[in-house]
């Protein structure tokens, strides 16, 4: 039996803090991650992103994520409001969408588990702890789940 090539995965990160973008992209380089990375800066630039809105209008410019990291406090739209309207959208529901975030209230986790995010991972303090979250979120991710195909919705294994 022939394996199917593995298409390179694209994660889109939205957080509306630059240092925290800059610091997840070192820590994900770190991990010698050579996936495209993209960011948005709200919820609301998501949501653009994601429906080919606006300047990400030209579907080749805003590929479609295997992967979404979310925070949750933004401006314009928050990332509550942005994991609803995904999961709610028959076309967006079954990209991964992981929580990453400062928030550490028992009720945001409720809340987002409610909405169907995938994982809820609190922000580490250190830079140290971001890249050993960012080391077992590649591995889960890239390398263990069985996740459906962007374009067909047939399943594949994504490395």
């Amino acid at each position: 039996m022939l394996k199917k090539e593995k298409k390179p995965i694209l994660i889109l990160i939205a957080d509306d803090d630059e240092d925290d973008r800059m610091m997840t992209k070192e820590a994900l380089q770190d991990n010698r991650f050579i996936n495209e990375v993209r960011f948005v800066v709200d919820g609301q630039e998501l949501m653009d992103y994601l429906y080919h809105k606006g300047k990400f209008e030209r579907p080749e410019d805003s590929p479609r994520p295997g992967l979404i990291l979310l925070d949750l406090n933004m401006p314009r739209k928050d990332g509550r409001e942005a994991l609803r309207e995904i999961k709610n959208s028959p076309d967006l529901r079954q990209i991964p969408i992981v929580v990453l975030t400062t928030s550490k209230a028992d009720e945001d986790i409720v809340r987002t588990y409610d909405f169907g995010v995938n994982s809820f991972i609190s922000k580490p303090v250190t830079f140290a702890g971001l890249v050993e979250i960012m080391k077992s979120l590649i591995k889960y991710w890239f390398e263990i789940v069985e996740l459906p195909d962007s374009h067909d919705g047939n399943s594949k294994h994504i490395n």
